[in-house]
């Protein structure tokens, strides 16, 4: 039985009582030309706040002009905010590299974790590791095992 959650937003237990699905999403997308820095400070806080409300949690990494989000919740919030993000201008070149069930939450205290290349280089880790980015499945478990490894 997966325990739930007090520290960001709703439980995982229904009003019902129902045990409500962990769900995850992994995407890489293109930053608009742009945007700059405090832009990405402004989505970050909204997400956070929004992420809170509706009982999701997640790591936003934002490095030469490219986004790479976790986030993880009850399925039902989580496919509702996948719309928004799909729908946004601010960025383009989605791709969705990992969706599906999880056992447990990688980020259970950030209702939105922002890291950057100031905390560690993705790119860099993925050029020095045995990671291919053709593999997506392969190239997603390194993404999040990265994201991971620098917030905690």
């Amino acid at each position: 039985m997966r325990r739930a959650v007090a520290s960001c937003g709703p439980s995982l237990i229904s009003d019902t009582g129902a045990e409500i699905e962990l769900t995850h999403f992994l995407y890489r997308s293109t930053a608009r030309g742009d945007l700059g820095q405090d832009e990405v400070n402004l989505i970050i806080a909204k997400a956070s706040r929004r992420n809170h409300a509706i009982g999701l949690t997640g790591c936003l990494h934002y490095e030469d002009g490219l986004f790479f989000q976790w986030l993880e919740g009850p399925r039902t919030a989580l496919d509702k905010m996948i719309q928004l993000i799909l729908a946004d201008p601010r960025h383009s070149d989605i791709a969705k590299l990992s969706y599906g069930s999880s056992a447990q939450r990688h980020f259970p205290e950030w209702a939105m974790r922002p890291t950057s290349r100031a905390q560690g280089s993705l790119m860099d880790w993925v050029a020095t590791t045995d990671v291919s980015t053709v593999n997506r499945g392969a190239y997603a478990g390194a993404v999040s095992a990265f994201l991971v490894a620098i917030t905690h």
